[in-house]
């Protein structure tokens, strides 16, 4: 009676779980979602990748005959290897990186030829190539680790080819140092042909200080001629008035000899008259009365003389000033007619300054056009076929080639991988959902253990192969899997029909009604840590430990093994480990059949005083 007790005080406090378990289901599933999820944006780094360097050593020749190793290879395995957002990387040979590929224990393969560098160095020649580099990945261990691949290809391409491009540039700037080197003579040239325009620049200055020196002598040799005009103005207005003085000197003349006449007469009557014995009075006084009038006549001459002899006096004077005047217009004559030779002197200095820096200006001319020749001469020509060729070469100087092995070319058949085996989980849910696994009756019958237990399984087995057989077709019909995997399909797709089956009879035998919830948080558990579609690495590593230890991974490695051509020991394994899964839960399913069964018989005990 005590023991009933227990057990029914231990169901109600598995009652108490059930309820709390189903309020948790959501929660359960959203939570594990997150988590598996966290770091995510790093979660590549974890994926492991094998990186193959048969890239050789390559030895490059300068000028000068030096030697230099280039190793574009080792530079690339750095830049790869050195980065945070790239893959676990593994460096190895071609060989080991060929098995780990296939056995699933790396996801890509980064090959990098062994004329990697050689390749690379083409660049710098006549006929550039594109460096390669391959990478391998297995759609039968992971869909998505292709699509990963070919970004982290791209990504690889445009780093490092960026990188090769800019040395690339950079040496092309130094062939144009080079290449300035050689245009030098040509900008000396410049700075002579340029010194040479300055001095003629100098001499043509001087040439035109010396016309302005000559207009200025010219200007003021026109002011002496002027003012020498001007005087010869005055003399000759000045001689005119003498002119007209001698007029007076003519009339004065005249009247010096009518004044002579005169005298003489009066002079030879008074004489005459004298010598009379008796002059006579009358004449006498006649006479002396005529040289009164002579005298007055002398007196008139006299000022006449004076008036004549002023005018005289007045255009010599007149004449003596037009011929000072004439005499300093010809001072400044004689220094305009200095000051224009000193200027036409200048003059030629100038012109002869302008002839000298014409001639440098030529031989820097000349020197320029040697120099702008020679470095013309050292410019390669350039074909335009072969000019856009490298053009492309340089803009794309790493190349990623990407090869599948059992590509999965249609992304239903990549995902059925997965939900073939969550269908079939599913299924035998839904089969025990609405299936009690073992009834009251068959509790208390006599039957053994394993026949009610195989009895209840058979019924259930049925059902659940029913849906493998319909998932089966539904893979070959409708997404196109081929028929040469049907075997293999069929059969994988049964053994997890019914390894589900017995997980599902184990939990409904252990649990009861609970056992579904149980079977729901295992389903969330699992979904979030099963890989296939993606690598395992990309869920969070608190949870990838979980992976090995739960039954749908293997499913869905197993069946995408099958689906995508992937090795057969992948499949093989798989499949041992589903049978596993299976036989542990019927072991375990036994077990608690017979604990119900003999809690039951001691329940059904009459009671002991």
């Amino acid at each position: 009676m005590n023991r009933l007790r227990t057990s029914i005080a231990s169901r109600g406090g598995l009652k108490a779980v059930v309820i709390a378990a189903v309020v948790l289901v959501p929660l359960a599933f959203a939570g594990l979602i997150v988590a598996a999820v966290a770091n995510a944006d790093t979660a590549t780094s974890r994926i492991p990748a094998a990186l193959v360097n048969n890239d050789e050593l390559l030895y490059q020749t300068a000028e000068d005959g030096t030697e230099t190793p280039f190793f574009a290879g080792r530079g690339l395995v750095t830049e790869l290897t050195g980065a945070d957002d790239g893959f676990d990387w593994v460096i190895t040979n071609s060989d080991a990186a060929e098995k780990a590929l296939a056995a699933g224990d790396v996801y890509a393969v980064v090959t990098i030829p062994k004329n990697f560098s050689k390749a690379l160095s083409s660049l710098q020649g006549d006929d550039p190539q594109a460096a390669e580099i391959s990478i391998r990945t297995d759609d039968s261990h992971s869909y998505l680790t292709g699509e990963l691949s070919g970004a982290l290809g791209d990504t690889m391409a445009a780093t490092f080819g960026k990188n090769v491009t800019e040395q690339f540039v950079s040496g092309l700037y130094s062939g144009l140092g080079d290449l300035g080197g050689s245009l030098g003579t040509a900008a000396d040239g410049a700075d002579k042909l340029s010194d040479g325009a300055t001095s003629l620049g100098g001499g043509l200055t001087q040439l035109s200080d010396g016309l302005a020196a000559s207009q200025s002598g010219a200007t003021k040799l026109s002011s002496g001629v002027n003012q020498y005009t001007g005087g010869v103005d005055s003399l000759s207005s000045g001689l005119a008035q003498l002119n007209q003085g001698a007029g007076g000197l003519t009339a004065l003349s005249g009247g010096v000899a009518q004044y002579t006449g005169g005298v003489s007469q009066l002079s030879a009557a008074l004489s005459a008259e004298m010598a009379k014995p008796v002059p006579d009075l009358a004449t006498i006084g006649y006479l002396t009365q005529q040289l009164s009038g002579a005298a007055a006549g002398g007196t008139a001459l006299s000022q006449q003389a004076s008036g004549a002899i002023a005018g005289i006096q007045g255009g010599i004077s007149q004449s003596a000033s037009g011929a000072a005047q004439l005499a300093a217009g010809s001072a400044g004559l004689r220094s305009g007619a200095s000051q224009l030779a000193g200027g036409l002197g200048q003059l030629q200095e100038g012109a002869s300054g302008a002839a000298g820096g014409a001639g440098e200006l030529a031989s820097g001319a000349g020197e320029l056009a040697s120099g702008l020749r020679s470095g013309a001469e050292q410019v390669p020509a350039v074909d335009t076929g072969a000019a856009d060729a490298t053009a492309k070469v340089i803009a794309e100087p790493v190349l990623v080639t990407s090869d599948r092995d059992n590509r999965i070319a249609d992304l239903g058949v990549g995902v059925s991988s997965f939900f073939v085996p969550l269908g079939l989980w599913l299924g035998a849910f839904a089969v025990f959902l609405v299936m009690r696994p073992v009834s009251w009756r068959a509790l208390t019958s006599t039957a053994t253990h394993g026949r009610l237990l195989a009895a209840a399984f058979a019924k259930a087995a049925a059902v659940t192969v029913g849906q493998a057989l319909l998932l089966v077709g539904l893979l070959h019909l409708t997404l196109g899997v081929a028929w040469s995997a049907l075997p293999a399909t069929l059969g994988f797709a049964v053994l997890m029909a019914l390894a589900f089956t017995a997980i599902h009879q184990l939990l409904a035998v252990a649990f009861g009604r609970a056992g579904l919830v149980v079977s729901l948080l295992l389903l969330a558990l699992q979904a979030t840590t099963t890989g296939g579609i993606y690598p395992i690495q990309l869920v969070s590593e608190s949870l990838q430990w979980l992976n090995p230890l739960l039954p749908l991974g293997y499913g869905v490695s197993g069946m995408q093994a099958i689906v995508a051509g992937g090795a057969p020991s992948v499949a093989v394994g798989s499949a041992f480990a589903l049978l596993g899964f299976g036989l542990l839960a019927a072991l375990l399913g036994y077990a608690s059949l017979r604990r119900i069964r003999r809690i039951r018989s001691l329940a059904m005990l009459p009671a002991t005083a």
